[in-house]
């Protein structure tokens, strides 16, 4: 998929964050949009920054987490559009607590939306990628799906998987050779809502040796890279059909960390904890 233009893309989350940020960069390069997001005031607002570069854009208020209505957007999608080439699994939240104290409804909840919701995105557009006859599926992992770190057991579970996910699906496509591909995108500290917005429970507080907006603010301040420089990565990677994107210096960092030292660097981390308290 050297060239985007005229082709169909499908983006979940795309009510704000790196999700607009791609349906901006791809309207730019005459890509037809069908955004997504559970945020239908988000959602609108992108429609407006994207819907006078000519292209077909078409929404949806959907909850990934819910497997139906992410199948009928998909079928919508093709309804609307006669197509689909491109599926962005983009959408995702996060939560921080000790293993000991999260409920199992909180790990629930997380990994519906960035674990399964990554799946049933995956599984709904595959089909319609593969009878395309050119597609691509881009999968939303994280620095936390290349090495964990204490407080971050839900999200770390989620984003391992998703990783696991698409490089096995990478492999068979590579296998079928049916004119469709899989990425799989390590984003690290990118500017978004998702920390503002994080679950913060009480036992991250005590872990972190800090207040509960203290602990925010520590997590705004590692989100170092743009989403706009984000969403270039991934469409470079989309064009060179990268099996990995890293997104920023410290998932470049973590990636390395975790390569050199791939058992050791948690004693690492812990120390940092340590000394952070």
């Amino acid at each position: 998929m050297q060239n985007l233009s005229d082709r169909v893309a499908a983006i979940t989350g795309a009510g704000s964050g790196i999700g607009r940020a791609l349906a901006i960069r791809l309207a730019a390069e005459g890509c037809h949009l069908s955004l997504s997001d559970v945020d239908a005031v988000g959602l609108e607002a992108t429609h407006k920054l994207v819907v006078d570069h000519g292209v077909t854009v078409t929404t949806a208020t959907v909850d990934v987490a819910d497997r139906a209505a992410v199948e009928s957007w998909a079928d919508r999608t093709v309804a609307d559009h006669g197509r689909v080439n491109l599926v962005v699994n983009n959408a995702g939240v996060a939560m921080a607590g000790t293993v000991l104290d999260t409920t199992v409804e909180d790990y629930e909840w997380l990994m519906g939306i960035n674990f399964w919701g990554v799946l049933y995105g995956t599984k709904a557009f595959l089909p319609h990628l593969v009878a395309a006859g050119e597609g691509h599926v881009v999968n939303i992992s994280s620095i936390f799906g290349l090495f964990a770190q204490p407080s971050q057991s839900a999200y770390n579970a989620a984003k391992f998987g998703v990783r696991g996910f698409t490089e096995s699906l990478r492999q068979e496509l590579d296998v079928a050779r049916n004119g469709v591909s899989a990425t799989s995108v390590h984003p690290g500290g990118i500017a978004t809502n998702i920390a503002r917005n994080a679950r913060l429970g009480d036992s991250t507080v005590a872990l972190l040796g800090s207040q509960p907006e203290e602990a925010r603010s520590g997590f705004e301040r590692l989100l170092r890279t743009s989403a706009d420089a984000a969403a270039e990565s991934i469409v470079e990677g989309v064009r060179r059909n990268s099996r990995r994107v890293l997104i920023g210096p410290d998932a470049r960092l973590a990636d390395l960390l975790q390569r050199t030292l791939p058992s050791a660097y948690q004693r690492v981390l812990t120390t940092g904890v340590r000394l952070l308290r």
